[in-house]
């Protein structure tokens, strides 16, 4: 049986670019116990990702940026190698990783596949991330990538052999999980034929 929800309250704790957001609401079980809940929520939006490849290099284009939550959490430098990514900017998922894209590497794709969508942290965020691969050549390449400078990024593009990261995975180098779950995939799928 579907739980029943009531929101009683709502009190905002933080509102600048994200929110942050506590609820205390009822939730009714499927024995038809009620039970008065309190969780803080943080909207951060909704975002999408890439995992860029090149079949016939057997490349992928990852990025190094640095990522102070790691680096407060162990990460010594805070540097975190990551698939391209972004938040959606009133646009759908394809258009965000099509412009995110070209933003922080430097590539202009023009297709993407959305093989699924995920959420990250759903005990305490509320973003739904889209999942896309893309193919790439040095075709595209219209930049030096690096993101944008009026929203302080500052991205290393990194572009490796597919075999190199699934080393460095396995050897518990790559710690960022949608980067995890999309090498992961082109893994299982055999998307460089490799």
């Amino acid at each position: 049986m579907i739980p029943t929800i009531k929101i009683l309250e709502k009190q905002e704790i933080h509102n600048q670019r994200y929110h942050l957001n506590q609820y205390i609401f009822h939730f009714t079980k499927g024995d038809l116990r009620t039970e008065t809940h309190s969780r803080i929520v943080f909207h951060r939006g909704n975002g999408s990702n890439i995992l860029l490849f090149n079949p016939e290099s057997k490349n992928i284009i990852l990025t190094r940026q640095f990522r102070l939550p790691t680096y407060l959490n162990g990460n010594p430098d805070g540097m975190l190698l990551e698939v391209c990514a972004g938040t959606l900017e009133h646009e759908n998922p394809e258009e965000c990783i099509i412009r995110e894209t070209e933003e922080e590497t430097g590539f202009r794709i023009q297709k993407v596949s959305k093989v699924f969508e995920a959420y990250m942290s759903p005990g305490s965020v509320t973003e739904m991330l889209h999942f896309f691969i893309g193919e790439y050549n040095h075709d595209m390449k219209v930049s030096s990538g690096g993101g944008l400078v009026e929203e302080q990024e500052d991205i290393e593009v990194v572009e490796m052999p597919f075999q190199e990261a699934i080393r460095m995975l396995e050897m518990g180098e790559i710690k960022d999980a949608k980067t995890i779950i999309l090498l992961q995939y082109a893994q299982i799928h055999n998307l460089l034929k490799i």
